[in-house]
């Protein structure tokens, strides 16, 4: 690439303007060397083929202008369009194409002075067909390359201004990024004013609980009191849920059918062996009862007859 400079010229100005940063000194005064020639042929030939237009059709005056001016026109479109590829920053593809287009073109342009005037356009061996046919072969190879040479610029173009929004975006995303305090004390600021509740109550400042007197005459209050603590928020709205009437608990019973069946057979059963063993007491006492109400008799039976 070509260092700016401020003696470089009309020609790198009109490059930098109309194309990019010229890679080469080479290609900008080659390719417009090449653009501009062409347009000059082009303009030679149009007066040439005027001032041939003067003299007597296909007299020798005529045919000396007019040779130069059909030579000059078809040389100046190949030339252009050379001009057009080298100038643009295309691969060396392109170019080859561009530059056997052309060499194709010139060839033809000898066959045309080969041939006219005695052998072209009806008169002798008439070699215009194959003349034409050449020139347009060598011209469609220009316009392949040229048009090539311009869809890649027009691409490459787009692509770099596609590379430089997403790196200036990147740049204001980054310059405006905020620090972890500027981001407390926007949510602080936010915050200040609102007043957070529970279950639709406002906050207020009152800190004591009033009740009225009816509404625990019914209420039987024990001699202990349990506190209980909750160790979390969530215990904590399930207490409000719980002190509102929202929820109720209930209890339900790990134990099967069966479990219970059996613990009241067990229960039966004890209560059986305890009325036994009662009943078992109970005749003994009186058993023993008996035998000291005999006991007694008989020592009253002993001491009456004394």
């Amino acid at each position: 690439m070509v260092a700016r400079g401020d003696s470089d010229g009309y020609l790198f100005d009109l490059y930098r303007q109309y194309i990019g940063e010229p890679s080469g000194r080479n290609d900008v005064y080659v390719g417009f060397g090449l653009f501009f020639g062409g347009i000059g042929l082009a303009v030679t030939a149009l007066v040439l083929f005027i001032w041939a237009s003067t003299h007597e059709p296909r007299s020798a005056a005529y045919v000396t202008w007019t040779e130069p001016a059909y030579g000059f026109g078809m040389l100046s479109l190949p030339a252009m369009m050379l001009g057009i590829v080298v100038l643009l920053p295309s691969n060396r593809r392109m170019l080859y194409t561009s530059l056997m287009g052309a060499a194709v073109t010139f060839g033809a342009v000898l066959g045309f002075f080969y041939a006219y005037p005695s052998d072209w356009n009806g008169h002798g061996q008439n070699y215009t067909v194959e003349v034409v046919a050449i020139y347009a072969v060598g011209i469609a190879g220009l316009i392949a390359s040229t048009g090539g040479a311009l869809i890649a610029h027009y691409l490459e173009l787009a692509q770099s201004a596609g590379v430089t929004e997403t790196r200036d975006g990147d740049e204001q995303a980054g310059s405006e990024s905020y620090t972890d305090e500027e981001i407390q004390q926007d949510i602080d600021d936010a915050m200040e004013d609102v007043e957070l509740s529970w279950g639709g109550v406002e906050k207020g400042d009152n800190t004591k609980l009033n009740f009225s007197s009816h509404e625990f005459d019914n209420v039987e209050i024990g001699d202990t009191a349990t506190t209980t603590r909750s160790s979390g928020v969530d215990s904590q709205v399930a207490g409000l849920k719980g002190l509102k009437g929202g929820e109720t608990k209930t209890t339900t019973s790990s134990s099967s059918v069966e479990d219970q069946t059996a613990k009241l057979k067990e229960l039966r059963e004890q209560k059986r062996a305890e009325e036994m063993a009662t009943n078992d007491s109970n005749g003994a006492l009186d058993t023993v009862a008996s035998s000291l109400r005999s006991a007694a008799h008989r020592v009253r039976s002993l001491f009456g007859r004394k």
